[in-house]
């Protein structure tokens, strides 16, 4: 069996494509788009295994990956981590809209990441701490409303956020990165 490690190659955001508006995907999803999307999901499995990441150093760990990452510039994402709790948070969204947002803002402590970027970016990305997400989620076969709040609403942003060809670092503030915004919640 041919690994998602073997299939995928990041599309790095030196390449212009990566800062394209995707198109939807067309419903109903077909049998190799589906495979494609759980290739994604255990992509991003595999990258969480210690294991796995000392044989394969080229790998960098991620929780999230959208269609564009690996050059399908399509409305998709996948998502997988295990919280503090032990909790597995697994989604396969496709033709993800946010469908509202809270004032209230988050935003991880230590910076945000992607699989997509070598170069380090210093400084916050502050993003709405509640979101609202309506999507197809391939994992339940069936059209979703899901409310996302606090890291997990970061990740979905983050990962919608490349369906707009926009990156993380995009958000910072270019004047004063590290700026701290009154109420706002970090992770």
């Amino acid at each position: 069996m041919i690994s998602p490690m073997e299939i995928f190659k990041i599309v790095k955001d030196t390449n212009p494509r990566l800062r394209e508006r995707c198109a939807p995907f067309e419903m109903p999803i077909s049998e190799e788009t589906k495979k494609m999307f759980f290739d994604m999901l255990e992509y991003l499995k595999l990258s969480q295994d210690d294991e796995f990441l000392k044989k394969h150093k080229q790998v960098k760990s991620g929780v999230g990956l959208a269609c564009p990452q690996i050059g399908v510039y399509k409305q998709g994402l996948a998502i997988y981590y295990i919280d503090e709790e032990d909790l597995i948070h697994e989604y396969i969204l496709v033709n993800p809209k946010i469908i509202s947002e809270s004032a209230k803002l988050c935003y991880l402590e230590n910076g945000e990441g992607c699989l997509s970027v070598d170069n380090p970016h210093g400084g916050y990305v502050y993003r709405p701490y509640k979101i609202k997400v309506r999507a197809f989620d391939l994992l339940r076969n069936e059209e979703v409303i899901y409310d996302f709040k606090g890291y997990e609403a970061i990740v979905v942003q983050h990962e919608i956020d490349h369906l707009k060809g926009i990156l993380f670092y995009d958000h910072i503030n270019k004047v004063d990165p590290f700026e701290k915004k009154p109420g706002s919640v970090a992770f």
